[in-house]
């Protein structure tokens, strides 16, 4: 079996000198490899096909037969390290505390402990009439998130 390292080492060559990060590398028992770049204004097909030849040449088939897949994150899916957070500050995300409680704002803050969002609730402040919207700023230290991910909005 192709170590995992080993094509994560492959693939942070050919990234070290452009603005995309891997994701992750995962590498099956029969050798099925997928490769997750990201970057902070989406994935070019054509540097998918790129970083795929460049880790092919790399490799033998001779010696070991694989298949291999490079692709992006994806747009919905929970982001898997910290970059994503970094690039996603200013924009609306849906996150899941470990809790269970699930929270839907703008992403305003994020470093190596955690991060911040701003989420607006409806409160009905004592002896009001009506119920009005107050932004509210929740900060998360990464072991209390579940997951969180880019909400796509259709407005």
């Amino acid at each position: 079996m192709i170590a995992q390292e080993t094509i994560a080492g492959i693939a942070r060559q050919w990234l070290a000198d452009k603005e995309y990060f891997l994701v992750e590398v995962s590498v099956s028992q029969d050798n099925h490899i997928q490769v997750e770049i990201d970057h902070k204004d989406g994935v070019w097909i054509d540097d998918c096909v790129e970083l795929s030849r460049y880790i092919e040449t790399r490799l033998s088939r001779e010696q070991e037969d694989y298949e291999l897949e490079v692709g992006s994150a994806g747009i919905g899916q929970p982001f898997k390290v910290i970059q994503q957070y970094y690039n996603h500050v200013g924009r609306e995300v849906e996150l899941m505390a470990q809790d269970g409680q699930k929270y839907c704002g703008t992403l305003t803050r994020a470093d190596e402990q955690g991060c911040s969002i701003a989420v607006t609730l409806r409160v009905k402040p004592e002896g009001a009439k009506r119920p009005h919207n107050v932004t509210e700023e929740k900060t998360f230290n990464y072991a209390e998130i579940k997951y969180t991910k880019y909400l796509i909005s259709f407005k």
